[in-house]
């Protein structure tokens, strides 16, 4: 043990003394996290901000029709209207996104709605992710004049406008906010932490194996009275720490990203802040270990395998996909962590913390996670234990 402990503080040293692994560790997640907060919250704050003051470009072909409705845009100073356009010239300013929308009304419109029969509008439009707010203020507009037709229709039947309405329903959403908030954004959490946890094993794994490999030095250390899996256990247990510590890093990274953001209302940085509590993040770290033991020793196992740094990289950055697919699945709608996928690993990292930070986890599926997680772990040992003992693997390229 004492052997195991000398290999492992001679490693940390080194590793904590390599400037990839210090940014990869500390510089990005640290830096990164705020900086991506701060800017995605305004720029997505500011967007929606325009998006509701902008005055609407609308452009009106009512065909003789719908006058009320006509002089309704004229009078408001959010709308600004267009007229005397053609079905062609108005698709193609939409499509230019010069127009917001283009209506146009049925030539039989006030006809039809006099005689009590729907009057037909068609509504072109430009549906992007960016153009949503005007789209629902447009539609606004036109609910906003079906409802006065209608109260108007009500009144020329002498009719009551709430004998239409046969059922009156309450809602009432019992999902605490907690629930939400991880339905909608708890994904994201789990995601970037393994992809960070990824990315603070890879540097010092890579340099432990292929690095010393091509510096000569992992010879030298192999002659040492140390035994061969002391060396690799010393090696294993730096990088465990080190993606741990990014991880880690990376949650204070996150947590101070959020804090300094003055664009998230009170009420919502209060809910993700209490998303955040000590008692889900150590959860979080705990699922984090086995799950970096496995990328430890799948990193060191192919680190050990190439001839050189380089030839480590160009092995491993490829893994990142792998990486990336099953915690991005995590982030789909439906998914949710079950006794099937609970033994998927990656994903039932993701899907595990979601759950946790809802505390709606069940102890029977947690233990699930961690047995399989622990079994892959342990497997994934092995298998870099009996890969670092191959001499062909050791000396290859030597």
């Amino acid at each position: 043990m004492k052997t195991i402990l000398t290999i492992f503080k001679k490693e940390l040293i080194d590793s904590i003394r390599d400037r990839r692994t210090l940014i990869a560790m500390i510089v990005v997640p640290l830096v990164l996290f705020p900086v991506l907060i701060s800017i995605s919250s305004n720029m997505l704050i500011s967007q929606a901000r325009k998006a509701r003051e902008k005055k609407l470009n609308i452009g009106l072909l009512t065909n003789g029709n719908a006058e009320e409705f006509r002089q309704d845009l004229f009078q408001r100073d959010d709308v600004r209207v267009f007229e005397n356009l053609t079905v062609e010239t108005g698709k193609s300013l939409v499509r230019s996104d010069s127009l917001d929308a283009f209506l146009t009304f049925d030539p039989e419109f006030d006809l039809k709605v006099g005689q009590l029969e729907p009057g037909n509008i068609t509504v072109y439009h430009k549906s992007t992710e960016s153009s949503a707010i005007e789209k629902r203020r447009v539609t606004r507009l036109i609910e906003n004049f079906e409802e006065e037709l209608r109260e108007k229709r009500f009144e020329t039947l002498q009719l009551d406008v709430s004998i239409i309405e046969a059922i009156e329903v309450e809602e009432h959403n019992l999902a605490s906010t907690k629930e939400k908030l991880a339905e909608e954004i708890g994904g994201l959490l789990p995601y970037l932490i393994i992809i960070f946890c990824f990315m603070g094993s890879m540097y010092p794994a890579i340099d432990l194996a292929a690095g010393e490999k091509e510096r000569g030095t992992l010879e030298t250390l192999l002659t040492s009275p140390a035994g061969r899996l002391e060396i690799l256990l010393g090696k294993f247990g730096v990088v465990v720490l080190i993606g741990l510590l990014t991880a880690a890093i990376s949650i204070v990274g996150m947590y101070i990203g959020i804090r300094q953001s003055r664009e998230i209302p009170p009420e919502l940085l209060h809910a993700i802040l209490n998303m955040l509590e000590w008692q889900s993040i150590v959860l979080l770290l705990s699922l984090l270990l086995p799950l970096t033991v496995f990328f430890a020793a799948g990193l060191l196992s192919l680190s050990v395998f190439a001839k050189s740094f380089k030839e480590a990289q160009s092995i491993i950055n490829p893994l990142m996909v792998v990486i990336i697919v099953p915690a991005f699945v995590g982030l789909m709608p439906g998914i949710v962590l079950n006794s099937k996928t609970a033994l998927i690993p990656i994903l039932n990292v993701s899907l595990a913390t979601k759950a946790i930070i809802a505390e709606s986890i069940t102890p029977g599926i947690l233990i699930e996670v961690y047995v399989s997680l622990i079994a892959l772990a342990v497997l994934s040992l092995l298998v870099c234990k009996w890969v670092f003992g191959r001499e062909g693997t050791i000396f290859r390229g030597t």
